[in-house]
C-alpha cells in the first residue's frame, strides 16, 4: 500500500531521527496546513475559509511539492499573519518546521533535486527573558512540599521530584521515564533526552537524600520493585508510572499551596529556576548549563546568560539549593 509523502517524512523523523511522539505530532500538523494552504492558493479552491481544516491534502504529492517556490513559503508566513491571525512566535515555529520539512526531503531522504524553503527568513521573535523562582521561592516551594498534610510516601515522593527539577533541571518527560535501574551508585541519573540522546545527571547530596527518604517510605509501604509491572522510581497512588500530566497536576498543587500564581510559573519554570541557580551560583559557563540541561546547541541555553564530567558534576554540587540542611528553616 502506497504511503502518503507527508507519513514517509514523520516516519523517518521517528526512525531515522529519534524524534519524540509530541515532535512527530506537531510536524504532521504544521506540514498537514501548509499542504492544505498550497492547494488552497495553488489551486485557487473556492471553499469558505471555516473549511479549510477540511482540504484534502492527498492530491499534495513529491511531484507537487517539486512546483513549490520560495515565494510560495513566503505567502504562506503572509497567510499565517493576516489570515490566521498567528503570533510572530507561532509564525516562527511553523515556518521553521517547513524549512526542516524540505531540508529534510532534499538532503536527508534526498527526493527533492531542490529545497524551495533554503535561507528563507524566520520571522523575528523578540526573545523573552526565562521566569523562574529566585532562590528564596525555590526554598519556600520545598518547605511548603515538605510540611504538606497527607501520606508520607507522597510527600516524600513529591519532595524529591521537586528537588530534581529545582537542582538539576530535567525535562517533565525525561523525569517521568526515570528507572530504578537508571540511578548509578546513588550519585547519578542516567536520563533519555530529546532525540532518545543519553546523558548524565549527576545527584547532589539534596538529590541524594530525597531520593533515598522516598525509596524508604517506598519500602516500609511494601512498594518494592519486584511487586510492581514496572520499573519506575516515581509510582502513583495506583502504584503505576507517575505520567507527565500527573506530575504537571501535583507540581501545580504545590505551587498554588506555596502562594505562586499556576498562570505564571509551571514544571518548565522549575527547569528554567535550576538552569538560572546554577548559571548564577554554581560559578559555571553556558557550556555546562547547556551540557546539564541536554540542549542542543548553546543558542538556547544563551537566555541564561571541551565540558568533561567533572566540570558538570561540580556545577549541580554547587548549586544552592545541594544542601539538604540548609534548606529548612528553623
Amino acid at each position: 500500500m502506497k504511503t502518503h509523502i507527508l507519513d514517509d517524512y514523520l516516519n523517518y523523523l521517528s526512525a531515522a531521527k529519534g524524534a519524540a511522539q509530541t515532535t512527530v505530532k506537531e510536524y504532521y500538523y504544521n506540514v498537514r496546513e501548509f499542504m492544505r494552504f498550497l492547494r488552497l492558493t495553488k489551486e485557487d479552491l473556492d471553499i469558505d475559509p471555516e473549511d479549510f481544516d477540511q482540504i484534502d491534502i492527498d492530491p499534495v504529492d513529491l511531484d507537487y511539492l517539486r512546483q513549490v517556490s520560495r515565494q510560495d513559503v513566503n505567502n504562506y508566513n503572509i497567510y499565517l499573519s493576516q489570515v490566521r491571525k498567528n503570533s510572530v512566535r507561532t509564525r516562527h515555529r511553523k515556518i521553521s518546521c517547513i524549512r526542516s520539512f524540505f531540508d529534510t526531503l532534499s538532503n536527508g531522504m534526498e527526493l527533492l533535486e531542490e529545497n524551495p524553503a533554503l535561507n528563507i527568513e524566520l520571522p523575528k521573535i523578540e526573545k523573552k527573558l526565562p521566569t523562574y523562582l529566585t532562590l528564596e521561592e525555590a526554598i519556600h516551594l520545598l518547605n511548603t512540599v515538605d510540611q504538606a498534610k497527607g501520606s508520607a510516601l507522597y510527600r516524600t515522593r513529591d519532595y524529591a521530584i521537586i528537588t530534581i527539577f529545582l537542582n538539576c533541571g530535567l525535562r517533565l518527560s525525561e523525569l517521568s521515564q526515570i528507572d530504578l535501574e537508571d540511578i548509578k551508585d546513588q550519585a547519578a541519573l542516567r536520563v533519555l533526552g530529546k532525540g532518545r540522546k543519553e546523558r548524565m545527571v549527576y545527584l547532589n547530596r539534596s538529590c541524594q537524600k530525597s531520593i533515598k527518604d522516598y525509596l524508604d517510605c517506598r519500602a516500609e509501604n511494601n512498594l518494592t520493585s519486584d511487586e510492581l509491572d514496572e520499573k519506575a522510581l516515581f509510582l502513583s497512588m495506583r502504584k503505576k508510572r507517575m505520567s507527565p500530566r500527573a506530575i504537571q497536576h501535583m507540581i501545580e498543587k504545590h505551587l498554588k499551596n506555596a502562594g505562586f500564581d499556576t498562570r505564571k510559573y509551571s514544571v518548565h519554570k522549575l527547569r528554567h529556576t535550576a538552569a538560572t541557580l546554577i548559571y548564577q551560583y554554581g560559578h559555571s559557563d553556558i557550556r555546562t548549563v547547556q551540557e546539564i540541561l541536554g540542549h542542543e546547541s548553546v543558542a538556547t541555553t544563551n537566555i541564561y546568560t571541551h565540558i568533561d564530567n567533572q566540570d558538570i558534576r561540580q556545577a549541580i554540587f554547587d548549586n544552592p539549593l545541594a544542601n539538604p540542611d540548609a534548606l529548612k528553616k528553623p
